[in-house]
């Protein structure tokens, strides 16, 4: 499973936050990978989840793609909750 952690740039925010998805996946013992990146070239890559801010969701969202967006993009507790509702009991 790989994991898109998108915002509008693809530095600092996106990369804090991909190392947070990636620690709550490591505790939900989840397999697979989480990367970041921005917004325009989010478009063109293939995942099966993108993660980020509703904004940033929204305009990511074409109605094929999987998105998970996070109100506060920094909690652990957030992260978890999204992981596990859309993810694994998504399965």
């Amino acid at each position: 499973m790989k994991i898109l952690v998108v915002c509008g740039n693809g530095l600092g925010s996106s990369f804090m936050m991909s190392m947070n998805v990636q620690k709550a996946m490591k505790e939900l013992n989840m397999e697979g990978t989480c990367s970041h990146t921005d917004l325009a070239s989010a478009k063109t890559e293939n995942a099966d989840y993108y993660i980020g801010a509703p904004e940033i969701m929204d305009q990511l969202n074409d109605g094929n793609r999987k998105i998970i967006s996070l109100v506060n993009m920094f909690s652990m507790d957030e992260i978890k909750k999204a992981l596990t509702t859309h993810v694994l009991e998504g399965r």
